[in-house]
Parts: structure tokens; sequence; C-alpha cells
């Protein structure tokens, strides 16, 4: 079922301006590769839950199965084989290389997600296996 709530879409906009300026401004071996792609879970997440309305645990789920195949995408040079290899925009977005600790990251990011949405966290009830997907 869709739905529009205005909270998960701006913490996605935040989640997408803190992704742009680590992409912009931070060069380093920690922060940008794997901080990012610890973020980027929340930023899937998030998005996700503006529009659906699920089950948070369903909802975690889902964007760490869609960072993990944008990952496997990295390891078959999907970039380049669809021609965009020269495009700094769908390098940076989509990645252009496949690492075992980015897998880490996603997974560490999901299970923060998972843990701050556990049931009885928030006064809403909306916990993961709430049927009402709030």
């Amino acid at each position: 079922m869709l739905t529009f709530r205005l909270n998960y879409f701006l913490l996605a906009g935040l989640f997408f301006i803190v992704e742009v300026l680590i992409a912009l401004f931070v060069r380093d071996r920690f922060i940008r590769p794997y901080g990012g792609d610890y973020l980027v879970v929340f930023l899937v997440y998030y998005a996700a839950r503006t529009v659906l309305k699920a089950p948070p645990l369903n909802v975690a789920l889902g964007s760490l199965l869609f960072c993990y195949l944008v990952e496997a995408g990295q390891y078959f040079n999907f970039v380049d084989r669809i021609g965009l290899g020269g495009n700094e925009i769908a390098r940076t977005a989509l990645g252009y290389g496949f690492e075992w600790l980015d897998l880490l990251a996603y997974t560490l990011g999901a299970a923060t997600i998972i843990l701050l949405e556990r049931p009885g966290r928030r006064s809403s009830g909306g916990g993961y296996f709430s049927q009402s997907g709030s």
C-alpha cells in the first residue's frame, strides 16, 4: 500500500545531502568508502518508508537487498555494460568497484535500522512486526 510520510521524506532528504557531501568532499579511506555505504542503507530505507506502508523489518530487509544488488552490479561492471562508464554521476551513484567490506557496511546499516525500529522503541507502536506498517 502506498502513502506519503513527510517525516521519512525529510530524513531521506537529509541522508541524501550527507551522501552528496561525502561524495564531493571526503577523500579518505574510511568515511567515503564504508561510512557512505553504511549511511546509504538509511537513505534507501527512509526513501522507501516515505511511500510504502509496510512493516519496518520488511522495508529494512528490502533496503539491504537493494544495496546488495547494487553491489552485485558493481561486481559485474554494470555501469560499463550499460554504457555509462564515462559518466561520473552514474559511477558515483551506482558505484564502480566491488568490495566485500561494502556488504558488511550495508549489513551493519540495516542492523542499526532494525535496532532503531524494534518494537517498543517508539511510542507509536510501529515496531517491525507491526501489521499496520506504521
